[in-house]
């Protein structure tokens, strides 16, 4: 999936005793970041369109690419013809 920044705000002097601790226990803080943020997509985002995003992610580019541009004719071949 094609990943995007988060920016927040935090008091800068808590941020750099989270930092010192978290080196002291070679502890990762984007990595603790990135697991609360999946804590919280799986407790707000409900399960259906969890299923759905992951499905799409499956789908290699190139076809959704060449599913966008495709003409949407809903008319069957038969009924052309």
């Amino acid at each position: 999936m094609k990943q995007t920044t988060v920016i927040i705000k935090y008091d800068e002097e808590k941020l750099n005793a989270i930092k010192q601790y978290m080196a002291k226990k070679d502890a990762d803080l984007e990595a603790e970041l990135t697991d609360v943020l999946l804590k919280l997509y799986e407790k707000y985002v409900p399960q259906a369109v969890r299923e759905y995003i992951e499905s799409r992610a499956d789908v290699p580019t190139a076809i959704k690419k060449s599913n966008k541009n495709a003409p949407q004719n809903t008319e069957s071949r038969d009924q052309r013809e």
